[in-house]
């Protein structure tokens, strides 16, 4: 803030120009420029760091009404969430959103569980205890396995 008002307090005094002070306190004639110009614009120097960046799409009214929304139907999914808030976001942008506010959600339409097919066969076991035969080039995994010679 000192480099800025010490800019601007030479600029003013009207013996330098704008690019004599940029070479004086070793700052860019663009800095000099950005600076003056906020200060025409706004009435203060100080950086305003909080004005850059996307603004948020997803508001504060659109929050609470995602929060009702799945607090009547927690199956909604993310695409079908993103038509009811009428958003123009992606889908990753509202998971974060929901994330922040503790919200989940369901990540694929809901259906029973099918249960005259199994849907996976499950694990085969710990592991580590296959045969040698099914670790031999050329042998089928339904061989006997020969015991080893010491």
């Amino acid at each position: 803030m000192d480099l800025r008002t010490r800019i601007v307090a030479t600029y003013d005094e009207g013996r330098s120009t704008r690019e004599e002070v940029a070479r004086r306190y070793r700052v860019s004639l663009g800095m000099v420029k950005k600076l003056l110009a906020q200060r025409r614009a706004i009435g203060d120097i100080a950086p305003q760091h909080h004005r850059s960046g996307a603004k948020p799409k997803i508001q504060a009214a659109h929050r609470s009404r995602m929060r009702e929304l799945l607090a009547r139907k927690p199956d909604l999914t993310l695409g079908e969430l993103r038509e009811a808030v009428e958003l123009d976001c992606t889908l990753p942008a509202i998971h974060y959103v929901l994330a922040d506010m503790g919200l989940s959600y369901k990540k694929r339409h809901c259906a029973p569980a099918s249960r005259g097919v199994r849907t996976s066969r499950g694990r085969g076991g710990a592991g580590g205890g296959s045969s040698l035969a099914s670790t031999r080039r050329g042998s089928s995994s339904s061989m006997k396995a020969r015991p080893r010679r010491t």
